[in-house]
């Protein structure tokens, strides 16, 4: 009997799909080189998504894969509860440097992009209480933001995706417009008092929609007059990914706190950091506080070694460098494809862009799996996430493809 119901019943529970589309051939990924990845028919597809926007730097990379397994022959296993170890010293320091040691103090590893925001909602609303303020619970995000799906960073989440079928908890979040100052604003005139933090995508993630630069600017005044904490949550935006080592890093203002985990490790490990300020490492040092957080993968060897190495891999392969010149390719084919009559426009930046289908996309998106060709939804597009190691060749294939896709879209 149990082996009939194994034998009928498919034993993954995939991602976001309903159970009548589980195992589907097409989708079931068998092996992944470079920027492409084989299904179990045999057909490659050349990828535009870089996994889900973590191997920034393309399937496969030799130096991260030998570090990763060296890590798991010499520790495979090392925890930070109440302690540490060399390799997580070493991670945070070479992490800091990148980010920028000079405001940035000390690095919480956690395992994923929400279970670091679950870590911040709950950072910033203990650094409120120790500097006195301990009703300030209140944690502002962006409408149509991505944080995650956990219990915390989906309440988080700006984009409607079901949360009160799960009883979400949204009574301590609220959510502003991220287009001007004016919603935000007025919130904080209503409850500044109560405000812990403010968290922001630089560009939203499910629709690729870049915050406007008069948002970002107003965002260090209103910390001044008001008190919250700035966060940058780079989880999506970190790593290369819009031209720049962080997105925040050409803001203004610097945030208090900054998340980043998908090209964290290239996609290689379940890792996620908190990278926090100077200012806020003061406040828990002069207080001698616990901050009641702890997840049993976080900071591992073996994610540690993958930040080691995807860091070291960033530098030898210019990354930044190619990704503000593969932006400029995606600037020509983008401007070529508007002109296509399926397409309603562009948005994003560097790396991370959206091409506006409305009610077309699910379609395009199909028609470009059948050429060969990975896209990601959203909402009202697809969006276009080449890796930044992507190749003049594979940026002709890219165009190509997508050409294919919209003509058979609209026929």
């Amino acid at each position: 009997m149990l082996e009939q119901l194994m034998s009928e019943r498919y034993p993954v529970w995939e991602s976001l799909i309903p159970p009548s589309q589980y195992g589907q051939p097409d989708k079931h990924a068998v092996a992944a080189i470079g920027s492409r990845v084989r299904f179990v028919d045999g057909t490659w597809s050349l990828c535009a998504t870089s996994g889900l926007w973590n191997a920034n730097l393309g399937y496969g990379n030799k130096a991260i894969a030998d570090a990763v397994a060296l890590s798991l022959t010499e520790a495979s296993y090392m925890t930070l509860f109440r302690g540490g170890h060399n390799l997580a010293v070493e991670a945070a320091t070479t992490l800091l440097g990148v980010c920028g040691p000079q405001h940035f103090g000390r690095v919480l590893f956690s395992t994923s992009g929400g279970a670091a925001n679950d870590a911040t909602m709950k950072l910033v609303r203990h650094y409120q209480a120790l500097r006195g303020d301990e009703r300030r619970w209140i944690v502002v995000g962006l409408k149509g933001s991505y944080h995650g799906l956990t219990y915390g960073s989906f309440a988080l989440t700006g984009e409607p995706l079901g949360q009160q079928l799960y009883g979400i908890d949204h009574r301590l979040v609220r959510h502003v417009d991220h287009r001007d100052e004016t919603e935000l604003e007025a919130l904080l005139r209503r409850e500044g008092h109560r405000v812990a933090a403010v968290v922001v995508e630089p560009v939203l993630g499910s629709g690729a929609h870049p915050v406007r630069e008069r948002f970002i600017n107003a965002l260090d005044r209103l910390r001044a007059e008001h008190g919250f904490l700035l966060v940058a949550d780079e989880v999506a935006t970190g790593f290369g990914r819009t031209g720049s080592y962080f997105a925040s890093q050409t803001w203004p203002t610097r945030p208090d706190v900054l998340i980043t985990s998908k090209g964290l490790t290239n996609g290689t490990c379940a890792a996620a950091a908190v990278v926090v300020s100077h200012q806020v490492c003061d406040v828990f040092e002069n207080a001698d506080s616990v901050l009641v957080h702890g997840e049993t993968q976080a900071g591992t060897p073996s994610s540690c070694a993958a930040i080691l190495a995807t860091i070291g891999e960033m530098a030898s392969l210019d990354a930044c460098t190619r990704a503000a010149e593969n932006s400029a390719l995606l600037d020509s084919i983008l401007h070529r494809l508007s002109a296509h009559p399926l397409v309603l426009g562009h948005r994003g930046a560097g790396c991370f862009r959206a091409l506006n289908l409305g009610a077309h996309s699910v379609a395009v998106a199909a028609a470009a799996r059948r050429a060969g060709l990975l896209l990601q939804l959203g909402p009202d597009c697809v969006q276009l996430i080449p890796a930044l190691t992507y190749t003049s060749d594979d940026f002709d294939e890219l165009e190509t493809l997508l050409m294919v896709a919209l003509d058979q879209a609209a026929s």
